[in-house]
């Protein structure tokens, strides 16, 4: 082989090599991307840090896993809406059941004055142990709700009048069941369903 051909060998090879570097080797490696190959071959993906899984949440199966500005969770979020009426001089509670820092939003209206104590039970605490949150007269509240400790929290509700009232309830949140008591001492605990599945079937 002549000289001059050998030269021209090793400028093409160099040529070639180059090539390979921008159009293959800086996409994969380090995620340099100037003739838009990688992006086209998916070479960048390659360069990208793995995502670090999302922790498994200790305790409650709905406890959120913070994460800044976030919180996830691993399951959906419930919805539930009811009316809950109460004859003269009757009372009722009604709870979910939320793991620690776990949101629930919520809207309710009275049609009368009720007396009415928004509190939480801590999970496995005596009964004296509940806390209240609010407890201003008013016919309606709406707003959000992180719970500051595993256990149920809702409403108390209690007529105070003569007259039949009836009380609409909406909430939406990651609670996992709900719990009601009422003034003859009977308790009721309910499953409640995520949002698709009520959907689903409509």
């Amino acid at each position: 082989m002549s000289v001059r051909a050998l030269w021209t060998a090793i400028a093409w090879a160099f040529v070639v090599a180059s090539a390979v570097l921008v159009a293959v080797v800086l996409p994969a490696e380090y995620g340099v991307d100037p003739l838009g190959t990688g992006r086209a071959f998916g070479l960048t993906a390659l360069s990208a840090p793995a995502l670090a899984p999302i922790p498994p949440p200790e305790g409650d199966a709905l406890a959120p896993v913070p994460m800044g500005a976030v919180a996830l969770y691993p399951g959906e979020y419930k919805f539930d809406s009811r009316e809950i009426v109460l004859g003269p001089y009757e009372y009722m509670e009604f709870k979910y059941h939320l793991a620690k820092d776990a949101t629930m939003l919520f809207s309710w209206t009275a049609g009368g004055d009720v007396v009415h104590d928004f509190h939480g039970d801590p999970e496995g605490a005596p009964p004296d142990a509940a806390q209240s949150f609010d407890t201003a007269a008013r016919r309606r509240a709406a707003g959000s709700f992180v719970a500051p400790f595993t256990g149920i929290h809702g409403w108390y509700w209690e007529n105070p009048g003569g007259e039949t009232i009836t009380i609409r309830l909406n909430t939406a949140g990651f609670y996992t069941s709900a719990h009601q008591f009422r003034y003859d001492g009977t308790r009721q605990r309910r499953e409640i369903r995520a949002l698709d599945t009520i959907t689903a079937d409509h």
